[in-house]
């Protein structure tokens, strides 16, 4: 038996304005974003709110002690509300905001005490690529054992995930690069994922046709052609969250976490960099299982031998994004064993959705051919 929950309730505006008239948003919201995000698009629409900026409390990705500060300037306040508006680090902080008990936030993540939700959670994506508006799932870098954990739980689950195209409009390029091809991997995934049903594939076949071909369009037509297809890779990725939020992530995040722990490698650049050598190796140990299937289903898309699809997958993302080795991003030879250890220590919750099981060595050799 494979179960599947759709939640929340997914709203697409045509613009900012509109979703703050239909919530009415304003006094006893609880709004976390950022200060780019919010004057512009959300400022003048909105009345009496507590804004929170999370860059006011450090740069980077989140950890337990940007969210203790926050409690501790928010504690005292009586919202009603929590709506997060940015990318996923964001989205992962604001669903903690609507628990009872929020610190110790290591306790939290460690399983010590329960969540419970005591307040409504509106969730903004202001990338294509997290899906965090639709997952049960907060990451977060816990400096007490200096490495990232999630947390997944029902109780953090948004009551509203928001989609406003416009809000893509002020992305950086590498960072809608970065983010799409992070939604490419939730939905690939998700799609060879032991969790996986027929509900799932569903989402992340649609998810992974809609994301190649913009790629396509943008390796054809250049970067102009972006603004024509916001719309397009922001429905791509909550189609990518709502099938990972199911059928789960593996190996390719198990494998980056401890890069972008320890050399702050953004998440989505991060994913990229393991992402078609864990699939050539998944293909080299069981090229018949559901593998297959997905061989099938990019060569298609591709117009490529299903031979060829990690190969010709991995050119076309680096049309689109160019990608580093591990020691480019600053890692060192020592630090590999080390990134073994901890995804066999510290991410059983990610591994456990591998397509296949990897051992030591095979983790490790992924680690070493990418150095």
């Amino acid at each position: 038996m494979k179960n599947f929950k759709l939640s929340p309730e997914i709203t697409i505006f045509d613009n900012c304005l509109e979703f703050c008239s239909e919530f009415n948003v304003g006094k006893g919201d609880l709004i976390i974003t950022n200060e780019y995000i919010y004057k512009p698009f959300f400022e003048k629409h909105v009345k009496d709110a507590t804004v929170i900026y999370r860059r006011n409390y450090g740069s980077g990705e989140p950890n337990s002690s940007i969210v203790e500060d926050i409690y501790e300037d928010i504690k005292n306040l009586d919202y009603k509300r929590v709506i997060g508006i940015g990318g996923g680090s964001i989205l992962d902080v604001a669903k903690l905001f609507v628990l009872q008990q929020i610190t110790p936030v290591c306790d939290l993540f460690e399983k010590k005490f329960p969540p419970k939700k005591v307040k409504e959670l509106i969730l903004i994506p202001t990338t294509c690529g997290t899906g965090s508006e639709v997952t049960n799932i907060s990451v977060l870098y816990l400096n007490s054992i200096d490495s990232k954990l999630g947390l997944a739980h029902d109780e953090i689950l948004a009551d509203h995930a928001i989609l406003i195209p416009e809000l893509l409009k002020v992305l950086p390029y590498k960072v809608f690069a970065a983010s799409s091809i992070d939604a490419l991997i939730h939905a690939i995934e998700s799609f060879v994922s032991p969790k996986s049903s027929v509900f799932t594939e569903m989402y992340s076949t649609e998810a992974i046709r809609m994301i190649l071909n913009g790629f396509k369009v943008i390796t054809n037509e250049g970067e102009s052609a972006l603004e024509g297809l916001f719309n397009d890779f922001l429905i791509a990725s909550t189609y990518a969250g709502i099938a990972f939020g199911n059928a789960g992530c593996g190996a390719v995040h198990a494998m980056s976490y401890p890069l972008g722990s320890i050399y702050h490698v953004p998440h989505g650049e991060s994913n990229y960099v393991f992402f078609t050598e864990i699939f050539k190796t998944y293909n080299k140990i069981n090229p018949t299982g559901k593998i297959q299937k997905l061989k099938e289903l990019l060569a298609n898309i591709l117009s490529c031998s299903e031979k060829s699809v990690f190969d010709e997958i991995e050119m076309l993302l680096y049309k689109i994004l160019p990608k580093k080795s591990l020691q480019g991003y600053g890692a060192k030879e020592e630090d590999l064993m080390m990134f073994t250890e901890n995804v066999l220590t510290k991410q059983g919750r990610l591994m456990g959705n591998a397509y296949i099981p990897l051992d030591k060595d095979t983790i490790f050799n992924i680690y070493k051919s990418l150095y």
